[in-house]
């Protein structure tokens, strides 16, 4: 069996972990595969400002560091805002994937414009980002957000009936009001929403978290990684150091609670 780790974004325990992992059903992956989820040791409440980004990177990159030498085979990033990806693919050799970037590439293999469906406004900022790294900004036909504030361990549990509607007529919007072709999910916190949104829709609905696995699939399946001339190996590596400040910083959220 083939070993790959999913990061998950924030520190959580089992019972949280549970309703990540229910992603593994929305895509057959055939045999030869096992994923373990892993919870991040550090990291920030939510990804809403910058301060929040850079302990996400950094977050990330600390539950990754060694996955290469714990034989794993690939590393998927529970997040769409694809933070710590490109660190981990400095000091990996094998794939590391992450939702945001390849949801927009799907995007355009399933049709000419997309929107992005959120929570909340807050989120913009990720998409921005990427958008502008993939030169792909015009292709972007909106952003629309429900206004309803995530809740990243919980996920959209026991809120169905609220959600649900408001994502349906939010999406809708997009395709007649804003010409999308193709719909992205704005967080893999949405999964639990996709088979009822995309029976509903005429449109694809992409599902960013179980896409990443399909991707660590065929990556292995092909034997590709990503080029080490785009994400270069540092010439100093600091590994010891992170994993010092990743272990203070568990010790100090432990302390706190």
């Amino acid at each position: 069996m083939k070993k790959v780790l999913v990061i998950v974004p924030f520190p959580m325990g089992e019972e949280d972990l549970a309703r990540r992992q229910a992603q593994i059903g929305a895509v057959d992956l055939g045999p030869g595969l096992e994923f373990h989820y892993r919870p991040v040791r550090v990291g920030p409440k939510n990804y809403s400002s910058q301060h929040d980004m850079a302990l996400a990177d950094f977050s990330i990159m600390d539950a990754g560091l060694d996955a290469q030498e714990e034989g794993f085979y690939a590393v998927c990033i529970d997040t769409m805002s694809d933070s710590g990806m490109a660190m981990l693919r400095s000091v990996l050799d094998i794939p590391v994937i992450a939702p945001g970037r390849h949801s927009m590439l799907l995007a355009q293999m399933l049709g000419e414009k997309f929107s992005i469906l959120m929570m909340w406004d807050r989120w913009k900022m990720l998409y921005t980002k990427t958008l502008g790294e993939l030169g792909m900004e015009h292709k972007c036909a909106s952003m629309r957000s429900i206004g309803v504030t995530p809740d990243n361990k919980s996920l959209l549990s026991g809120k169905e009936d609220q959600v649900f509607p408001l994502l349906l007529e939010t999406a809708r919007k997009c395709i007649d009001q804003d010409g999308a072709q193709v719909l992205i999910l704005g967080s893999t916190t949405m999964h639990e929403a996709h088979d009822w949104l995309a029976s509903r829709l005429d449109v694809p609905v992409i599902n960013p978290g179980p896409l990443t696995y399909k991707l660590a699939s065929v990556a292995l399946d092909l034997g590709l990684t990503h080029s080490k001339a785009t994400w270069p190996a540092p010439l100093a590596p600091k590994h010891d150091m992170i994993r010092a400040i990743g272990t203070a910083g568990a010790a100090f959220l432990e302390d706190r609670a």
